[in-house]
């Protein structure tokens, strides 16, 4: 059996809530390759009581919920990361590139984010801090179709993840920025 408790006594930082904790250790687990991360094992990796995790979410749906949460807040503060050229054309691009890795280095997370029940029943504004950053720059490239160009790069970005994920697009990293160029730039060209 594999142990993935948490060690949270290598830092002088206080210890964090029993809520994150369990976050924290269900997403270890998810990382790790178990298939069905249950209250119990993330109780034991937590050093709780199997009951303790209950006080904190009414089931597992609700933890892998809070699991698929944290997901998003990652996949934007990478995108956030990659924001940073002035050049909106460079900045989108990057920031596509940071959602596809992001895809290929939590690829578990990934799927709970966007296939699993888990991140679809999120509400829609809890989830949504990467494709309003990725919006705006849209915006800035073509005010008079940013919806339109919102959703065709954001099909594009996680389409590409999404085949990278299912083994049908092999890493290509020139490959793939080719192709996040090729959007930008006719995100700019005339209607």
């Amino acid at each position: 059996m594999r142990d993935y408790s948490v060690n949270m006594s290598e830092s002088d930082a206080p210890p964090r809530p029993l809520h994150d904790r369990l976050v924290d250790c269900a997403l270890a687990l998810l990382e790790a390759g178990e298939t069905e991360v249950s209250l119990r094992a993330v109780a034991r990796a937590a050093g709780v009581s199997a009951m303790a995790p209950y006080r904190h979410f009414e089931d597992k749906s609700a933890l892998m919920a809070a699991v698929a949460l944290r997901g998003f807040a990652m996949m934007a503060a990478n995108a956030q990361a990659a924001d940073r050229a002035e050049d909106a054309t460079e900045a989108l691009t990057a920031q596509g590139e940071s959602y596809i890795a992001f895809a290929r280095a939590h690829p578990a997370l990934f799927r709970l984010m966007f296939a699993d029940d888990a991140g679809m029943t999120l509400p829609p504004e809890d989830c949504a801090d990467g494709y309003a950053l990725m919006a705006r720059r849209v915006a800035e490239l073509a005010p008079d179709r940013a919806e339109a160009g919102a959703l065709a790069c954001w099909g594009l970005v996680h389409g590409l993840a999404t085949l990278a994920l299912d083994g049908r697009l092999p890493p290509d990293p020139d490959g793939e920025r080719a192709a996040l160029d090729l959007m930008t730039r006719a995100l700019t060209a005339p209607a």
